[in-house]
């Protein structure tokens, strides 16, 4: 309490101009801290979580698939599409050596336009030996799905109860998914048989001239490698003896993910110091200005009886004090900017963007108002120490 009884809050508020525009400069510090850490933690945070959701070593797509480039545009970037190979790949798959799980999806794509709520991807998995999916069920504390059941992605308009249509079918909402950051979020998850359901349903509407029949198909087959095995070794088994398919390492797929993540985390980075370092030159610079106008004001403080340190102590605090609201309003303008568009933000990166934990948020909060609260006093300790220094009669004497 003592620090706003004294001449440092006084002094704030006697000189508003040459204050709000040293709290400017601090806001732009801690704002430039929280917000670059907020946008690479989240990037990161999307993409161990992409890694995690795919939930598979090795992943077998028709080998067309494969070359067009769908795997990627369905699983990573959330595109509709659906692709099938005959479910005999599924019982040559399972006799490869060095398999411990083995677990097939279907794919279907959804259109909006007169026989659907969503224009969506539908993922269908086996309740018997998925792996992936349900693992993901649970995290979001969601029972196991019935008939004509599903669970949809964080990012639709859908909530648990609600009945929505596929192809003239109705099914029912069991749950929401946490988000995940990721293009899984506008995914809608099922058993293998709603989606044969949902299969048949479109082509008896005339949607799809399906020339198969979803008993005899699937879409891709997801492997996880037996301890004492390579994963190297079991997809090139796979590629070598199993036709018409083509087995792609899951990692493999976030790879240019990856890459982009670092390029943009690489460029966060080299964007704060260089804001932090013209922005700390701008304050010692305005510091000094401001110090040195500042003389006489010094001058009879030191006459009236306050020691060096007492004078230094006042402009730090001065400094501090500063540096402090700027610093606050610094980190409150970067969660409005970050926070309530974090789906903006993803959409425009084009990646995975995950937003951190309450308890990660808070932490970097405070560090970043903590460093723009000290960079900002430190600026100021140089201008403070030699004015200190400075013989009050000499000053006195010169500005007479």
């Amino acid at each position: 309490m003592k620090l706003f009884k004294g001449l440092a809050f006084k002094n704030f508020y006697r000189k508003p101009a040459r204050s709000v525009s040293l709290i400017v400069l601090s806001a732009l510090l801690s704002f430039s801290i929280f917000a670059g850490t907020m946008v690479v933690s989240s990037l990161n945070t999307g993409l161990g979580s992409l890694e995690e959701r795919l939930g598979s070593d090795i992943m077998v797509v028709p080998y067309e698939a494969s070359t067009k480039s769908s795997l990627e545009d369905i699983v990573l970037q959330g595109n509709t599409g659906y692709f099938y190979m005959d479910k005999s790949v599924y019982d040559e798959l399972s006799n490869i050596e060095g398999i411990s799980q083995i677990s097939a999806q279907f794919f279907l794509s959804s259109a909006s336009a007169g026989c659907c709520d969503f224009a969506v991807q539908i993922i269908g998995f086996d309740p018997e030996t998925d792996f992936t999916v349900q693992p993901w069920l649970k995290d979001s504390k969601g029972g196991e799905l019935g008939e004509l059941e599903v669970f949809v992605g964080n990012d639709l308009n859908a909530f648990a109860g609600d009945t929505i249509v596929f192809y003239g079918t109705k099914v029912s909402v069991k749950g929401k998914l946490d988000k995940t950051g990721t293009a899984l979020d506008t995914a809608v998850y099922t058993t293998n048989e709603t989606v044969k359901t949902l299969i048949r349903s479109a082509y008896e509407n005339q949607f799809y001239d399906f020339d198969f029949d979803p008993d005899d198909v699937v879409s891709s087959v997801l492997i996880n490698v037996a301890d004492g095995y390579t994963i190297e070794d079991v997809l090139n088994d796979i590629n070598l003896h199993v036709d018409n398919v083509k087995a792609v390492q899951t990692k493999s797929l976030v790879t240019g993910v990856a890459k982009s993540l670092s390029g943009i985390s690489n460029i966060v980075g080299i964007l704060i110091v260089a804001i932090w370092i013209l922005a700390i030159i701008i304050m010692i610079v305005a510091f000094s200005m401001i110090m040195n106008e500042r003389k006489k004001e010094f001058a009879i403080i030191r006459v009236v009886g306050a020691s060096r340190a007492k004078l230094s102590g006042m402009i730090l605090k001065e400094s501090a004090l500063i540096s402090f609201i700027g610093s606050v309003i610094g980190v409150a303008l970067g969660i409005i900017c970050i926070f309530p568009f974090s789906n903006l933000i993803q959409d425009e990166l084009d990646l995975p963007f995950l937003m951190p934990n309450l308890t990660y948020s808070v932490a970097v909060a405070i560090i970043s108002v903590a460093a723009a609260t000290i960079a900002g006093a430190l600026s100021s300790s140089v201008s403070a120490g030699r004015i200190s220094r400075m013989q009050a009669g000499l000053i006195l004497r010169a500005e007479n």
